[in-house]
């Protein structure tokens, strides 16, 4: 386990902050990218709002905080059409992380978090070496920062995943992998989780420092825990919603679930798998279903 986890018992994280932003607040983020709100300071300010709110419920329950980075988007094919060039990027991926040093405190995480070359929903072709060489810009920026992971998020192959460690490894930071699954428990490609973090860390010699999932509602991950659960899996990071994830990209209105039911479904999954150190929520969760989760765990 990741060392600093031995000094909390639970860790939040949280990575719902766009559908939160533009359902529930009203603010533009053009292409789903959160990033942009780094050039002004009411942007900024939104940010600090979060982050101060996320440590806030940490403190009050006694558990630590993974805060993530704003960069999820932060990378060349997928800031490009925004206007980001490789500078930019790079401005914007130093930017998010000193925007989050004021908060680390004892039992608070700075993470970079980095998201897939594509749609996270969809299996891409690269091959290992070229995701390695993709993430490699991203990953140094972050490897200049004080930011204490990496953290590879909605990865949806093996060979990203692997790509990503890869890249990671070069610069001696450590950085954590975040699959997605779908209805099935499986990668887009149809992985099953167990064997893809299996597969992971046979090709990577086992370096990253743990492995989550995320972007599925605790009934979609299900499948993937009916299996032998790999000690590798250290982390679960839950959407609001039932939905698929086809029927969330066409969604109009925000499905935000039930916080209270969700809070619960994440505590029976840490009762019966207490490796799970890190929980958290991703697409349509905001503070509330936050505080259910460590509430309830």
């Amino acid at each position: 386990m990741f060392d600093l986890f031995k000094t909390k018992g639970l860790w939040l994280n949280w990575v719902g902050v766009e559908t939160d932003l533009i359902f529930n607040k009203g603010v533009d983020l053009p292409n789903f990218a959160s990033f942009p709100l780094l050039e002004t300071e009411d942007g900024r300010g939104l940010l600090r709002a979060y982050y101060a709110d996320l440590c806030e419920i940490g403190r009050s329950h006694g558990c630590g905080v993974v805060l993530e980075s704003c960069t999820w988007m932060a990378s060349r094919e997928r800031g490009g059409p925004l206007g980001y060039d490789a500078d930019a990027l790079e401005r914007v991926n130093l930017s998010a992380i000193q925007l989050m040093e004021p908060f680390r405190a004892e039992g608070v995480l700075v993470s970079g978090n980095i998201g897939p070359c594509g749609d996270g929903y969809v299996a891409g072709s690269a091959t290992q070496a070229q995701y390695a060489a993709y993430h490699g810009p991203q990953i140094a920026s972050f490897a200049q920062t004080s930011a204490d992971l990496i953290t590879g998020m909605t990865i949806p192959t093996v060979a990203e995943a692997a790509g990503l460690i890869e890249a990671a490894q070069a610069f001696a930071k450590p950085i954590a992998i975040s699959f997605v699954v779908e209805t099935d428990g499986c990668l887009p490609d149809g992985t099953p989780l167990m064997e893809a973090i299996a597969s992971c860390d046979e090709q990577t010699e086992g370096q990253a420092v743990f492995f989550m999932v995320n972007c599925a509602h605790p009934d979609h991950m299900a499948p993937a825990f009916a299996v032998k659960v790999s000690p590798r899996l250290q982390g679960a990071i839950a959407n609001a919603s039932r939905c698929t994830h086809a029927e969330l990209d066409e969604a109009e209105v925000l499905d935000d679930g039930d916080p209270h039911e969700l809070g619960g479904q994440m505590a029976a999954l840490r009762r019966t798998y207490p490796q799970l150190a890190v929980l958290g929520g991703c697409c349509g969760t905001d503070l509330r279903h936050i505080s259910e989760i460590v509430a309830a765990a």
